[in-house]
């Protein structure tokens, strides 16, 4: 013989008492939402800690490339100002590829690491355009060009990390 219960359960009188009340007490448990927002709050801060710390990366991003931008245009201007005709005492004339490089990555950026950095400077009769293998048209009026850049490592929880290369050019005439 089977009955309804209060929890909508059918019994039969072949089960112990004891089980009987085991199921009505289990039931509720089992159907109820205790807990579950403790999994949506998990699950909401993985997506939201991994856009913080994105817009974070890309504040980064944004900062270096100022900072790039920056090491071109003072790079341009120390070639800019050692020129065949400087005469300043003091100063090296006749700046080379090499020192500028070693200027621009020595120029010590905040959070800007010098082994990322690659600095490539050509020489041009200005206006003429043609480019100078070396730096023979380091003479006053021709243009000096720098161009630096930045290979800034992207690391964001979660995500694939990866390398974004940064770039800016500066150009200048030689003045001295």
């Amino acid at each position: 013989m089977q009955m309804r219960t209060k929890a909508g359960l059918v019994s039969s009188r072949r089960l112990p008492e004891t089980l009987q009340r085991a199921i009505r007490r289990s039931r509720p448990r089992v159907l109820s939402e205790e807990g579950s927002s403790i999994v949506e709050m998990a699950l909401s801060m993985i997506v939201l800690s991994m856009i913080l710390f994105g817009l974070i990366v890309m504040c980064l991003a944004l900062y270096t490339y100022h900072f790039v931008s920056d090491a071109a245009r003072e790079g341009s201007r120390f070639a800019m100002v050692r020129g065949s005709a400087c005469a300043p005492p003091g100063y090296e004339c006749n700046a080379t590829a090499a020192q500028i490089q070693t200027y621009v990555q020595n120029l010590g950026f905040p959070g800007i690491n010098p082994s990322n950095m690659t600095v490539t400077t050509t020489w041009s009769a200005y206006p003429a355009g043609a480019v100078c293998a070396s730096a023979a048209c380091n003479d006053p009026g021709d243009l000096v060009t720098v161009m630096v850049s930045y290979n800034f490592p992207v690391a964001i929880p979660f995500v694939t990390a990866s390398t974004l290369t940064m770039s800016s050019t500066s150009s200048m005439v030689i003045s001295q």
